[in-house]
This record gives C-alpha cells, sequence and structure tokens, in this order.
C-alpha cells in the first residue's frame, strides 16, 4: 500500500495539460506558507562547479523527502535524459518501499538524475535542488513525511561530485541563505536500487492527489517561475510505466 497517497486519482494530465493546469489555478494548493515563500526565490548559484560541457552523460543521485516530488521537478529540467525514483543507501536485499519505509534499512528514498553535461551542469542541478526541490533545513523530514528514509543527502557518484555538493553547502551556510542550519547531507553511493512501477512518474500521473498537489506540483511551478530558463513543459518520463 502507498501510504502517501490519500486519494483515488480521476484523470491523468501530462505534459502541457499539466502545466495549463498550474497556469490556469486549476489545481487546488494547500502548501505551507513558509515553503511557499521559500519557493519564491533561487539560491545563489555554486562557485565552485564542473566545467560546462564536461564528458558524455553524467548521473547525480539526490534525496530530499519524498521522490514523487524530486523525481516530477527533474523530469521538467532542460538537459535531464531521465529522472528515476528508487532506494540509495542501504542493502539490495530491504531495498523495497515497504521495507524502507520502516526507516530502518538505511535507505533515503532517492532519484538517480542522468544528465546532458553540455546543456546543464552539476552544479546548476544542485542550486535547483536547493532552491525548489527540497527544505535543507528539515533533519530527516520533508513536511508530513519523517524518518531516516526522507533525509536530505546527496549521493556522490564520483570524488568531484563530493567536493562541489561540500564546497556549495558551506557556501550557502556562509551566505546565510536560510535562517537554520543545513542538514543535507553529502554521502556516497554505495548502489542505487529503481524503486517499484507504481512510483515511476508519479507526479504526472497523480496530479490531482492530495499529496501531490499540496506538495509537489507547487515545487513545479516554482522550478517554472525560478528557472524559465531551465524549464522544460514536457517532462522526460521513465519508459514503459503507464501513462508514459
Amino acid at each position: 500500500m502507498v501510504t502517501k497517497y490519500r486519494r483515488p486519482w480521476t484523470a491523468i494530465l501530462s505534459g502541457a495539460a499539466l502545466l495549463a493546469a498550474l497556469a490556469a489555478g486549476g489545481l487546488s494548493f494547500h502548501f505551507t506558507r513558509s515553503q511557499a515563500a521559500e519557493l519564491d526565490r533561487a539560491v545563489p548559484p555554486p562557485a565552485l562547479d564542473e566545467p560546462a560541457g564536461a564528458g558524455g552523460h553524467a548521473t547525480l543521485i539526490l534525496a530530499g523527502g519524498c521522490f514523487w516530488g524530486i523525481q516530477g521537478v527533474f523530469q521538467h529540467v532542460r538537459g535531464v535524459e531521465q529522472a528515476v525514483s528508487g532506494y540509495d543507501g542501504g542493502a539490495a536485499s530491504t531495498a523495497q518501499y515497504e521495507t524502507v519505509s520502516t526507516g530502518s534499512t538505511g535507505h533515503a528514498e532517492s532519484v538517480r538524475i542522468t544528465y546532458d553535461p553540455h546543456v546543464i551542469t552539476y552544479g546548476q542541478l544542485l542550486q535547483i535542488y536547493f532552491s525548489v526541490a527540497t527544505d535543507p533545513t528539515q533533519l530527516n523530514q520533508q513536511y508530513p513525511d519523517s524518518g531516516t528514509q526522507y533525509r536530505g543527502e546527496i549521493f556522490a557518484t564520483t570524488p568531484d561530485q563530493a567536493k562541489i555538493a561540500r564546497a556549495y553547502i558551506a557556501q550557502l551556510e556562509q551566505a546565510k541563505v536560510w535562517n537554520q542550519p543545513i542538514a543535507t547531507i553529502v554521502g556516497r553511493d554505495t548502489g542505487f536500487y529503481q524503486a517499484e512501477d507504481y512510483h515511476q512518474n508519479y507526479l504526472t500521473l497523480h496530479p490531482d492527489s492530495d499529496y501531490i498537489a499540496t506538495f509537489d506540483l507547487p515545487k513545479v511551478s516554482a522550478l517554472q517561475k525560478t528557472f524559465p530558463a531551465e524549464f522544460s513543459a514536457q517532462p522526460v518520463l521513465v519508459p514503459g510505466m503507464k501513462g508514459s
């Protein structure tokens, strides 16, 4: 059972239809005032980043609350070729939703993002992550979801990624972007395990669920507003899933 899923969905919106509903105000948001304020501004870009156009396809893995919202945001970012929901930080034998949801496996709900460095850099993706995808001041929690499986963590896939991420967090702390300390940590990718099919493309497939409308669609709207040059109206969906 998907515990975060609160209301049966009656329609499927994707791409332009989803964004039209956002623009028209046809979806009801009951978002917290504090996060709505945070979503109105971008954090500073990282002073340290990978060179633009470096290498071929690249991958980063991000955790910051329910993977539905993280995946949904990055599926709308130009240069992202795929964003897959899954689990990182634990063993393969416990990488199942119901087990991870106990908070005892070491896993975090994560998203593996494959991107084209010629279009967008690792640092730019981190800027989007800290600006609109997660509240980095919440420790082992993102709004209604609590537990270590909802922690904020950047699972570095290379030493350079770890170096850039740590430098960026230090930069944001020094700039006092938030009134509270950053709880997001930098870890190491020890194995990413793709989540069950019903978790993939969840934001696009279930835009009228209370959870998605309350906590995740505002992030997509904020992405469009705050990063218009990086925003793509058509999401890059995980292939082979219902509605993709």
